[in-house]
Parts: C-alpha cells; structure tokens; sequence
C-alpha cells in the first residue's frame, strides 16, 4: 500500500503550484523549499518500499515504520490539497469580481491580500512540520536493512513452494469434466489453426482455479499418451529463462545433450534436433511474463512449426489474458470458472471426512455443507478448509471455523493467500491500490467500470498530467485486474434509451477476502448494530469506512470516533436506510475525499457539507426523498463526481453550481429538473450530464 501511496504523493508534490503566492513570497516560509525537500526523502524511501511491504507480513516492526510513513504521505497529501484548494478559490473570486465593478477602498484590498497570506502561512507551517517528521523516518529506515527495489528474494522463496510437476490424483478431481472434454477435443484433434502447424492452447484463470490440475489430467490421459510421441512438462513460473525452459524440454524427451551448454541459441538447436520429426505435446505451466521479447526470443511455436511432427501441441496455463494474446493463442483460450456448490462441496468432502466413520461423518455434513460455500467454487480454498476440519473432532472446532473471517485463518493465509500474492507482487503500485480500494465494497457486489474509475480519481490514485489521461489510466487498470483474474462475470449492457454501454464485473469471494486481508488497517466494514450492547469501535487507522445496514434514525456521530474523524476519506453506505445526516458527524470528517450514501431515505442534506473542502465524489442516488441540495454543495470546489440519479423529487440544483469547476460528471438519469442553473455553463470540464429537463 506504501508503495502506492508514495507513488502518489510525489506527483502531487510535482504538480503542486506556487505561482499564485508572489505577493506573500515572505510569509510562505519557503514552502517551495519545503516541498522539494520532502520529496527529496520519499525518494529515498521508495528505493526500498517493494523489500519492506513484504517484510510487513512477518515483521511488526517493519509494518509500524510503514504506517509512521502512511501516516506522514497522508498528511501530506491533505495539506498539499488545502494548499492547491485555497488556490482555486482565490481564481474564483478574481472571475467573479471582474463581473461586477465598483469602488473598493485600498484598505480592503489590504486586509485581503493578508488574509490569503496568513492561510497559506499555516499550511506552509503544516508542510515544515510534516518534513520534520518524515526526516526522522527517513533515517530510521537503515536499521531495517531493506533491499533496493527490484529484488526479488521474497518472490523466489514463494514461488519455489509453488513449482509444480505432471502427477495429479485423478479421484480428488471433482467438477471438470466439460473443461477437460474441450482440453482433449483440442488435443487429439487433427484440425489446427490455419497456416499453423502447432496449436497453442492457453488454460486461463486465477489462482488456486484448478489450471495446472487440468492440464495434469490431459498430461495423464492414456488417449494422449498414446496420440503423442513425447509429452514434455515444464514448470516455467517467473522469471521466463528462455534457457532454462529449452534445457528442459531436451531432458523431457530423453536426452542429456544440453549439459555443456550455455548460450541460447546453442540450446535451441540442440531442442531442435530432440524435437526433430516428432509429434510433441509440451506444457508450459504457470507462464508469467508479458514480455512479448522473451517469448519471440524463445521462439518456441515456429521452432516446432519447422521441426516437429504435424499435430504437434503446446498447452501453456496462465493467469493473464495476455499472456494468451502474446502467444497468438486468443481464440483456442480454455477461460477456467470456479466449481459449481455441489463440486465444490463434494472434493471439500473428500478430504474433511476422509477415515472418519460414516457415522461420525454424517453429524458434521449439515455444518460442513456452510463451510464449503466459505470456498465460493475456489478448489484451492476447498482443499485448504477440508484438510483444516480433517483433524477438528470436536463440533465447536468445526463452528469456530464456520464463524470466523475465512482470511483469519492461518491455513487459508498461508496456502490460498500464496498463489494470489504472487499475483498482487506483480502488479504496477497503481495497480495494486486500486485493487485495495475495492474492499470498501461488500461481497458479491457488481461493480461499474466507470464508476470504480471515478471512485480511484476521487481518491487521487490514477496518475496523469490531466483528467483526460488518468481516466485512461484508469480503463488500464480496470482491464488489467479482468485480464489477471482478479474480476470476473465480465459483461456489457447496452441501454436501449440511448445506447450507451456499460460494462459490468465481480470479484470472486476468496479475492474480495485477500483484498481484506491486505488493507485490513485502512478499511473496515461495519455492520451497523450493537454486540451484548457494545458498539463496535473503529480504530483510529482507519481510513475506508463502510457502513452497512444501517437503520433510519442513526446518527452518523454514532459510528464514527473523534480519533479518526480526520483520517476518513471514505465513508460508504450499503443496505442501508438513513432518514438525515447529522450536523455533528458531516462537520468533523474535514478531510473525505468520497462520500456515497445512495439508497437511503435520506431527505435533506446539512449545510455543512460545503465544508468537505477535498471532497471528489458525492453519491446521493435513490433517495427518493430527497427534495433540495443545500446552497453549500457550490463551495465543493474539488467535486468531480455528482450522483443524483432516480432522486425523482429532485426539482432544482444549487444556483451557485457554476463554481463547481472540476465537475466531470453529473449522473442525473429519471430526475425530474425543471431547469439547469444558469452557471452551469461555466462548467468547462462537464463530460457527463445524461439529465433531460422537464422544461
């Protein structure tokens, strides 16, 4: 998260301006000055970020000089948006009072001029002191003795206890058949693809799925062993040794001539002469790299083209879509989806009662049957838990199981977690916080491509000289996170009123649980009722609130501690029905960057919300109820996002809407307005208004 998170900062610290604060040059205490130098030790610290994020898992010590160093970036984010803020709306007032022309006195002006000074002479002072305190952290980080970035140790260790082989026991495999039907349809097939010799079949899915099972059960086929004149297993995982890989498939076929062997292309003519008019039946399991050099360099397909017998086959298991696309290999992709409830319960089964008595056995199903769906279709997950409840002989070991949080438990972090850390080590620091964020949601939520997008931007994870380029980025990483696996149940739907399309996905349960597990500190999701008449308190490192089931008279006061009321920036409701927003808790969370409360009964909002000064993204779709936005809302200078849609007795916006420059989007589908305020002509970044007004 740290990594991120600094990534983050440090553009923020580029784009800063001071070009506005000529006039108060002498009270700004240097903040320029300052402002360099603290990215000057960021710098310093992000050499060594990627050693120290996985250091966390086992280090307390680690991990508290990472939340010292979120702690301080935050800060320092929300300082330099004050700063930016106070920028934009001293800009404001000059474009209105061009507008209107009469005799100031000089003394006004004066007093004016030392307000705007004196401001940014406290944030200037917030600035130095945040410096300070990042200077010390700064230092601490040479008694960890981190790593520079690049090193890949932690990796290694992991992905040593992954490697896999070609053996497979064939009656714990449960659920696959018409997977394996169309696997071996391809390979026993006399058709290939045209102008190809080879077919390149791809196995694609996330983690602990069940690809490298599946291709075991083709690799141990008696059809195939008999169709193919040599089948080779490789376990390529990451990094891609083109060397390594070729070395292998010469011992796969019997011979030991690459011992002496060193360069490439020695190796590749020597796997040349093994392979030489013989019909061969590679796997390449867990392929990694998206580098399209590596696999070209490898050349791997037109080597068996020129040398193989015709029929010859390459099956490679992947967790990207692009890996598939690199090999030309898109159209043959076998999508692997998690088991069916019955399947899932069924190798569960297998494993939890295996040398139990009948008896015995049947007095746990009912409670074995809940733990199962924990698994939601995930074999790895089944494996796991079923070999976990296979020691457990007493029913409430069994309950305490079905009870917990599936990623509280230590088997499920250390066997499930692995494959899909591998998976999240990998991906690009943006990448990996957008990911993150996706905790604020709850399970099996259907998610929208373009309003996750808005909801990074409102939190600043999307980098990009302007809005234009980080909505892009954005689609990147949405795309990204489908073609890793980490979404599924992609689909389009395409709205017949004005054929727009929106594309839609979900996050299977074990991934929403990983996701948890990682930004367990910074999020947290509360369901909204007291336990033996305790209320559940939130810890003050919490920076990602949801909300769930909240009733109608609740008070936000009522969840929300004083000692993180300025660490929130996020607060989300779900399943929820909230009648109004009390003034108390809207006043305190001065530092909120998103704030949806869609789907309540909300009826008015408090003035004070014009004082969330860093709010992007404001959510008040489907209440139904509500009648009027408070005058304030023109003063969310910031505001990217507004959601007002089926609010259907919504008659008017704010006069005053005209102010809000960096609006991007206003969703304002089935609202009923009788007219548009004058100044929203004003708004030069407006690129969504799907609103129809009634006159």
């Amino acid at each position: 998260m740290a990594e991120a998170l600094i990534s983050a900062v440090l553009e923020q610290l580029v784009t800063v301006s001071f070009d506005h604060t000529k006039e108060a040059v002498k009270l700004i205490l240097n903040a320029k000055k300052e402002v360099e130098k603290f990215s000057s030790n960021l710098e310093a610290i992000q050499a060594v970020l990627e050693d120290a994020e996985k250091q966390q898992v086992e280090k307390d010590s680690v991990r508290n000089w990472l939340d010292k160093l979120n702690d301080v970036s935050y800060e320092m984010v929300d300082v330099l948006d004050k700063w930016n803020t106070e920028i934009l709306k001293q800009e404001m007032k000059k474009k209105t009072s061009k507008k209107v022309c009469f005799s100031i006195p000089s003394n006004c002006f004066c007093f004016g001029l030392v307000h705007k000074a004196t401001h940014l002479h406290r944030i200037a002072t917030e600035m130095k002191e945040l410096n300070e305190k990042l200077t010390l952290i700064t230092a601490q980080k040479d008694q960890f003795q981190f790593h520079q970035s690049s090193t890949r140790r932690n990796d290694e260790q992991l992905k040593q206890q992954l490697k896999t082989s070609s053996f497979v026991d064939i009656s714990k495999i449960f659920g696959r058949e018409e997977a394996k039907a169309d696997l071996l349809s391809k390979l026993l097939s006399d058709s290939s693809e045209e102008g190809k010799r080879v077919l390149v079949i791809p196995i694609v899915g996330m983690g602990g799925m069940g690809k490298t099972t599946l291709a075991q059960l083709a690799y141990n086929n008696e059809d195939v062993k008999t169709y193919f004149e040599k089948r080779i297993w490789v376990c390529v995982s990451d990094p891609f040794d083109e060397v390594k890989i070729a070395k292998a498939i010469i011992r796969g076929t019997g011979s030991n001539e690459d011992q002496n062997l060193t360069e490439l292309d020695e190796v590749l003519q020597c796997m040349s002469r093994c392979i030489k008019e013989k019909q061969c039946l590679i796997f390449l399991d867990d392929v990694w790299t998206e580098d399209q050099r590596k696999w070209e360099s490898l050349n791997l397909p037109l080597i068996m083209e020129k040398n193989c017998a015709e029929g010859s086959k390459i099956v490679v298991t992947t967790r990207k879509e692009r890996v598939a696309q690199i090999m030309g290999a898109a159209t043959q992709m076998i999508h692997l989806e998690k088991l069916s409830d019955e399947n899932c319960l069924a190798l569960f089964s297998s494993i939890a009662y295996l040398e139990r008595k009948k008896d015995e056995a049947n007095g746990f199903r009912a409670i074995g049957e809940k733990i199962a769906k924990k698994c939601n279709g995930l074999p790895l997950a089944a494996k796991t838990l079923g070999a976990l409840m296979r020691y457990k002989k007493e029913m409430g070991d069994w309950q305490e199981v079905l009870d917990s949080k599936i990623w509280l438990l230590k088997e499920v972090e250390q066997q499930v977690f692995q494959p899909l850390l591998l998976s999240y080590y990998e991906l690009a620091p943006i990448v990996k916080r957008c990911l993150l964020y996706c905790a604020t949601f709850p399970k099996d939520y259907r998610f929208k491509k373009h309003n996750l997008i808005e909801l990074w931007m409102s939190q600043d994870y999307l980098s990009g000289k302007d809005y234009k380029e980080k909505e892009k980025i954005g689609q990147n990483v949405f795309d990204t996170l489908v073609m890793r696996s980490f979404f599924q149940d992609v689909v389009k739907e395409v709205y017949e009123y004005d054929k727009s399309i929106t594309v839609f996905c979900k996050m299977h349960d074990i991934v929403h649980d990983f996701v948890q597990f990682l930004n367990k500190i910074e999020c947290f999701t509360m369901e909204a009722k007291e336990v033996d008449g305790r209320k559940t308190v939130i810890s003050e490192k919490v920076r990602h609130l949801t909300l769930m089931f909240a009733p109608f008279d609740s008070p936000l006061s009522d969840f929300i501690s004083p000692v993180n009321q300025k660490k929130l920036r996020t607060l989300a409701t779900f399943d929820s029905r909230m009648e109004s927003i009390d003034i108390k808790a809207i006043s305190q969370l001065k530092y909120l960057r998103t704030l949806n409360l869609s789907c309540n009964g909300i009826r008015e909002l408090p003035e004070e919300v014009g004082e969330l000064i860093h709010l992007r993204y404001l959510d008040l779709s489907e209440n139904y109820d509500l009648k009027k936005l408070p005058d304030s809302v023109g003063n969310l200078y910031n505001l990217q996002t507004l959601c007002l849609t089926d609010c259907s007795y919504l008659r008017a916006l704010p006069e005053n809407m005209g102010n809000l420059i960096n609006l991007r989007h206003l969703h304002n589908m089935v609202c009923d307005l009788e007219y548009l305020p004058r100044g929203m002509a004003r708004l030069t970044s407006l690129q969504t208004l799907n609103t129809c007004p009634v006159n």
